[in-house]
């Protein structure tokens, strides 16, 4: 499997804007979610995908499941303190870890 070049922090873009008449509410999760999903078309690029198990707004950590090509990759690893919890840590302050399940 390929290391994930791609989620390096350098080629990752913070969340655009919402669109107004979709948008949800502002919340932590729904903040937590638009950040995966901009990191989404890395991770199928590779054969992978992520999914959000939770998140605990007291303690700031962010649970989830890495599929696909990413579960059993053995940069996966890599990936997820790398290029997930780099990203999340960046764009919503609340989140203080990121652990995979």
């Amino acid at each position: 499997m390929p290391a994930h070049d791609s989620l390096s922090p350098g080629h990752m873009s913070r969340p655009s804007g919402k669109d107004t008449e979709t948008s949800h509410p502002d919340t932590l999760e729904q903040r937590v979610l638009d950040v995966l999903e901009n990191l989404r078309p890395s991770l199928r690029a590779d054969g992978g995908d992520i999914e959000l198990l939770g998140v605990d707004g007291d303690t700031g950590l962010v649970r989830v499941r890495l599929t696909g090509a990413c579960r059993s990759c053995s940069a996966s690893l890599v990936t997820l303190t790398m290029g997930v919890e780099a990203q999340l840590l960046r764009d919503v302050p609340e989140v203080r870890e990121v652990i995979a399940e």
